[in-house]
């Protein structure tokens, strides 16, 4: 009776917490999921909500047949083919190279490659931006053209498909790498010194121990790691809103910005909606794969 009286006191200390975080999840989470839906099979008002006509599945037969959709969803993917594993392999390799004995500075490295996470989206895509600006005023094309001497004319980056393609996926790689990295330096530090001294009495040196120890043993921070990557890369947005805009002539429009066009800039929240829930079922799908595959891995020393 007493371990019921003190399980019965303890819930009821933390009652108002968990009421608090489930308030917040019923007006931040879930009533805006329920309404999206609601609001996909509408021509939606948002002045007049009540002047609304319901169009049932139009706006997703509509999407389906939207090239331009189908545009986004390929930089989509593209994006995320690209930009994950160039952050991850990046992200290991800069952890790797820090967690060596005989580098100094270790801080200050910390510091140099994590600054890009800390700072303003805003501010590191106007850099860009500013890099890589059409004609000789860009500092890559001043690079290019009159230092090295690679190309006679300026490359008009933002003004072709790929090229704002690529200048969108090196500044979103370059921001990523150093969270990447500090993951794994986590993951790197907590390995026993033990297992390393142990294979190399086995004759296990470098790249092998890498492979058949440090790789194994961090397999649950790879998952961990993987996941969010993926699910980042499918939500980008202001990297490609605030550089190229979707453009040149829509073709480089991500999924997230292409619905936020339509719900924000056409007013067409009904049709925005819409692509909000297939993208949203898209991440559900490719979270939950992944799951399936790395959610069960533990790591046993």
């Amino acid at each position: 009776m007493n371990r019921v009286s003190r399980g019965l006191k303890q819930y009821i200390q933390v009652a108002p917490f968990l009421a608090l975080g489930f308030i917040m999840t019923c007006v931040f989470v879930l009533y805006p999921l329920v309404k999206g839906i609601h609001i996909s099979f509408f021509e939606y008002k948002v002045i007049k909500p009540e002047q609304s006509v319901f169009l049932g599945f139009d706006n997703y037969k509509k999407l389906f047949n939207d090239p331009n959709v189908w545009v986004a969803f390929r930089n989509t993917v593209l994006f995320a083919i690209v930009t994950v594993p160039g952050q991850w392999v990046l992200g290991i390799l800069a952890a790797m190279i820090i967690n060596l004995q005989f580098i100094r500075f270790k801080v200050f490295f910390r510091l140099v490659y994590y600054l890009p996470v800390i700072s303003s989206w805003i501010v590191v895509s106007y850099l860009f931006q500013f890099l890589f600006s059409d004609g000789s005023s860009g500092i890559v094309n001043y690079l290019l053209t009159d230092v090295l001497r690679v190309t006679k004319e300026p490359v008009a980056w933002l003004q072709n498909t790929w090229s704002a393609n690529i200048v969108i996926w090196l500044l979103s790689i370059w921001k990523g790498v150093g969270w990447v990295m500090i993951m794994y330096l986590a993951a790197l530090q907590s390995i026993p010194k033990s297992l390393y001294e142990a294979a190399q009495i086995d004759g296990a040196r470098g790249p092998t121990a890498f492979i058949h120890i440090t790789l194994p043993l961090m397999r649950t921070m790879t998952a961990y790691v993987v996941i969010n990557l993926i699910i980042g890369a499918f939500q980008a947005f202001i990297q490609v809103f605030l550089i190229t805009k979707g453009g040149p002539l829509d073709s480089t429009h991500l999924v997230n910005t292409y619905m936020f066009k339509h719900a924000f800039e056409y007013f067409d929240f009904g049709y925005g909606a819409a692509i909000s829930v297939m993208l949203g079922l898209l991440i559900f799908v490719i979270t939950y794969g992944n799951q399936r595959t790395f959610g069960k891995e533990r790591i046993e020393y």
